[in-house]
């Protein structure tokens, strides 16, 4: 296949109709932004001040909705959209698949005469009842019970999607079965928030901030993917069916000129991020910028901050929407973490904070020495829930594709550490090293500089991109979260995370406390201590390095290079105690996530295992004997006039090549055999068939694929049975 065949299909740059004012004028994003979403704005309009009050009560602190708020609510919401022209509307849940999950059902009803009415009561606004038995539950309920609830949930607005054929009422819900179990990534979430928030203004009542009644989460994901002709996407069963190729032979050019990153934005590409951002303005989705990143056709686009349950929503959101506006492009999004060996993966950089109900960001250094104290607080706070549980941070962000990514170029290693920077590691040494000991807790801090850090905490040091967890001036990045994940599951344990770190760091400053207070001088004499517990988690150099993992090795730093080695973790209860503790989820609850993730990673492998046996056995092979017997003909004919024309060499060293990949389809159809003939597959058996998969089977894929890729090298343009990597990567005009 050519850049150029006959069958390339090119596609004129699509003309957005952009919203315009009453007087035709071309509207400004603040025009419309939110347009589709029922927020506070349309509910005044709507209800009662009172209840609008009510409603934004429980949607910034939590509560409950009593069943006649609920009517009212029902009511005005479904007003709003069917004046919009919405005629259905679903609860909009996220379980374990990695995707959302919807069942919409038509606001059309009946009278008791018979006469057609629109109907929506607070009953269906706070529940519904979705089949359950087809999602994944881990071994925690039997597959024929099939009831599952879905409830609202207040503190994500509820939206309108657009389609070309419809609109419908979008309800954020929460998804659990019949005895309560938590079935979704939605409700650990929203209970690591509940746990961060009681830690955290536990602590800033020690520290004396008495008018701290509450400590939000904040989230800003940044998002890259990749995006490729659509006609290329439709040749390749591999991306249709795994979402990345699992064959593919290098291109002469990949990334190695650096020319792309930060480059011209090809006009067909801005033309779909401009309709996606037009769309996602509508949904109050919050994107400030857009760039083009490191790999040939791989781009970034990142939010502002929002509480982390919206934000997690807005996450999804985006990824459905721009799946959906890309093809009218003519294009396909790619958000998997590896889709092209050989050039950069994706990920979804997780910018993490917090922030008190006075508007204070807590990682922020601060003008004053007062101020200084709460940072280095919750920095420390942070640092000690990272320290403890790195294992299981990694473990949540262990998946099939960030296997591919983690420890590659422009993504973080599988080791967990942690990135300050110059001058929050000079401050937090002077304070260990107690050279600071006997003067004043301010005076302390003006020594250190501190006071002066809201100067320089723009740029307080160069970044470091080979930090999974690195500080970046007033938040922390959590750099190793792959780019097709929810984000609801890796905040949800490092809310966990740093909330554990909050209480052990309390019980310390409880211990020194008078009359609920504690002195600056006896804060600074705990964080001393948590400073020296932490350290071995904090690392400056560059993480790519062998010289890192020896390091890390010798602090007792963990190392899982795969999905299998980092998920084993969640079967230590010791590792996971303070999740059960924080009551974020039950021992069951864990054990049932491991094996649905253990099932997940190893059927995503024999998914990929199949797609590369039936390409190389359907495409590149038939391909290959095409090409030989052109060339055992040229070589006849040209041995009988006595021409030398070196085909005869082509044909050997193609003959060995193919026979080669032969013998490596036959080993890896032989192994998938194995995997999937026996018991292996079996809940009891998921740990040790995902290790074999993992240092046993996979490698023999990676085999396979090297060998295809060297006879697809040797196949001329018009014999490529497949689109190429050159085709993919360059293909955009």
């Amino acid at each position: 296949m050519s850049l150029l065949s006959s069958d390339t299909v090119f596609h004129p740059i699509r003309t957005i109709d952009r919203p315009r004012t009453s007087d035709n004028k071309l509207a400004r994003v603040t025009d419309y932004f939110g347009s589709n979403v029922f927020d506070l704005r349309a509910m005044r309009k709507r209800l009662s001040s009172q209840d609008v009050e009510t409603l934004d009560t429980v949607m910034k602190f939590g509560g409950k909705i009593d069943s006649n708020l609920a009517s009212r609510i029902a009511t005005a919401v479904r007003e709003w959209a069917s004046e919009r022209g919405a005629t259905h509307y679903c609860h909009w849940f996220q379980p374990q698949t990695g995707a959302t999950a919807e069942k919409h059902d038509a606001f059309l009803w009946f009278d008791k005469s018979g006469a057609p009415i629109e109907r929506f009561t607070g009953a269906e606004l706070l529940q519904s009842e979705p089949d359950a038995s087809s999602f994944p539950s881990g071994g925690l309920r039997a597959t024929f019970e099939a009831r599952g609830y879905t409830g609202w949930d207040p503190s994500s607005p509820m939206f309108i999607m657009e389609t070309e054929s419809g609109k419908t009422l979008y309800i954020p819900s929460v998804f659990i079965s019949y005895h309560g179990e938590a079935l979704d990534y939605k409700t650990p979430l929203l209970r690591s928030n509940a746990i961060l928030n009681q830690a955290a203004v536990k602590t800033m009542h020690l520290l004396g901030e008495k008018n701290v009644t509450n400590v939000l989460n904040n989230i800003g994901a940044e998002q890259e993917f990749f995006v490729i002709e659509k006609q290329y996407y439709d040749k390749r069963p591999d991306l249709s069916m795994t979402g990345r190729t699992v064959l593919g032979h290098k291109p002469a050019k990949g990334q190695e000129l650096e020319d792309h990153y930060f480059g011209h934005i090809p006009s067909r590409v801005q033309s779909f991020i401009n309709e996606a951002e037009l769309e996602l303005y509508k949904l109050a989705v919050p994107l400030k910028t857009r760039h083009n990143e490191v790999a040939p056709h791989q781009f970034e686009v990142a939010p502002i901050f929002e509480t982390s349950n919206i934000a997690a929503d807005h996450n999804q959101l985006l990824m459905k929407v721009m799946k959906q506006i890309a093809v009218r492009h003519g294009f396909v999004v790619l958000f998997h973490e590896k889709p092209f060996a050989g050039v950069n993966g994706s990920g979804k950089h997780l910018n993490w904070s917090m922030a008190d109900n006075t508007g204070r960001n807590l990682l922020e250094p601060g003008h004053t020495p007062h101020e200084n104290i709460v940072f280095l607080t919750f920095l420390c706070a942070t640092l000690q829930g990272i320290t403890d549980h790195a294992d299981v941070l990694r473990a949540a962000i262990a998946t099939t594709g960030n296997d591919h990514r983690l420890g590659a170029n422009e993504a973080p290693p599988a080791i967990i550490s942690a990135f300050l920077g110059d001058t929050l590691e000079r401050i937090l040494n002077a304070l260990e090293s107690g050279k600071t000991e006997g003067l004043s807790a301010e005076r302390v801090m003006l020594d250190l500089g501190v006071s002066h850090l809201q100067e320089v905490a723009k740029d307080n040091t160069d970044r470091n991109r080979t930090s999974p967890f690195a500080f970046t001036g007033n938040k922390f990045e959590f750099r190793a979260v792959g780019s097709s994940s929810p984000i609801n599951y890796p905040a949800t344990i490092l809310n966990a995370a740093v909330a554990s770190g909050l209480k052990k760091l309390n019980t310390k400053l409880e211990a020194k406390a008078k009359n609920g207070v504690v002195s600056p001088e006896d804060i600074i004499s705990v964080l001393r201590g948590v400073i020296t517990e932490t350290k071995k988690i904090r690392f400056e150099g560059n993480g790519y390095s062998q010289e890192w993992r020896d390091e890390a090795a010798r602090r007792g730093l963990s190392n899982f290079p795969n999905t299998p080695a980092a998920l084993e973790v969640l079967a230590d209860k010791n590792k996971t105690a303070f999740l059960v503790e924080g009551k974020i989820f039950r021992s069951e609850d864990i054990a049932s996530r491991l094996a649905i993730q253990l099932e997940r990673y190893l059927k995503q492998r024999l998914i990929e295992m199949n797609c590369a046996l039936e390409l190389t056995e359907t495409a590149i092979l038939p391909a290959a004997f095409d090409y030989l017997k052109d060339l055992m003909t040229l070589v006849k004919n040209s041995q009988e006039l006595g021409i030398e024309t070196g085909a005869k060499e082509v044909a050997m060293l193609l003959g060995k090549e193919t026979t080669q990949l032969s013998h490596k389809i036959q080993s890896l159809r032989a192994a998938v055999t194995k995997i999937t003939s026996s018991d292996a597959m079996e809940h009891d058996n998921l740990t040790a068939t995902a290790k074999l998969m993992a240092n046993t089977t996979y490698p023999q894929l990676e085999e396979l694929r090297d060998a295809s890729d060297r006879v697809e090298a040797m196949l001329p343009r018009d014999k490529q049975p497949l689109p190429t990597y050159a085709d993919m990567l360059f293909g955009i005009g």
